[in-house]
């Protein structure tokens, strides 16, 4: 055994007993594959560990797996590498080959929830002929429907103070002192990434790329379309109705 194994009698009885509960409650709970689609700032990052939780499935990101993939120097990561190293796009293929991989880990058993990919058609359908060689599908596209005006407003009006992370929103939840933290009396910051013009590039990327892949899960039926624009407790009801049907 490596050094960083751990022996079982120095674990924490409660810890034992916590994951044993855990994965009883897992045991009882259907599998599922998920993919939420949503523009920036349109609550899948609050929703995501939630549904994750509840049903006990693996939380796949992308951008996170391939960073993975190529530090773990897999034959999938080394070629993703390449690719990168040239600054190229590391192809579709290559992406559904690090999502299979990651599937097969013991925290996918129960299923998982991918964010962040398909971004296009051609995508989704590579995911869906990977997924059939398994026998499997997906089983529901949560689309985070909210319109940009709106996006605009919660995204264009967040202020954070930069040591503390505390966020602030000039409409939702302004700060006591405007451009002041609460805690410290700091001043406030502005993400550059937090600006009209940037947000207004990054939604009509959204819309020519992912709208395309909403109308294809469309025609199979499987695409629940929440109301994103509502608060976050009320999104989360909305999913659990979805997702218990």
């Amino acid at each position: 055994m490596g050094s960083s194994a751990v022996a079982l009698e120095d674990i924490p009885s409660v810890d034992i007993m916590t994951e044993l509960l855990r994965r009883m409650k897992c045991d009882s709970k259907p599998d599922k594959r998920l993919i939420l689609i949503g523009p920036p700032g349109s609550g899948k990052g609050t929703q995501s560990p939630i549904i994750k939780d509840e049903y006990c499935l693996c939380h796949l990101a992308t951008g996170d797996m391939l960073r993975a993939a190529v530090t773990a120097k897999t034959p999938l990561g080394i070629k993703a590498k390449e690719a990168m190293d040239k600054g190229e796009l590391v192809s579709d293929d290559l992406v559904v080959g690090i999502i299979d991989e990651a599937m097969k880990k013991p925290s996918c058993q129960k299923g998982f929830i991918l964010d962040g990919f398909p971004r296009t058609k051609v995508q989704a359908e590579k995911l869906d002929e990977m997924l059939q060689k398994q026998g499997t599908k997906i089983d529901k596209v949560l689309n985070f429907a909210i319109d940009d005006a709106i996006l605009e407003e919660r995204i264009t009006g967040r202020w954070i103070h930069p040591s503390s992370g505390r966020t602030y929103n000039t409409k939702f939840a302004p700060p006591k002192v405007p451009g002041a933290d609460d805690v410290s009396g700091e001043p406030l910051i502005q993400r550059k990434d937090d600006t009209a013009e940037v947000l207004k590039s990054r939604l009509e990327a959204f819309h020519r790329q992912t709208e395309p892949v909403i109308d294809y899960y469309s025609k199979k039926g499987v695409v629940a379309d929440l109301h994103a624009e509502k608060p976050p407790e009320e999104v989360t009801t909305e999913v659990q109705k979805v997702l218990s049907s």
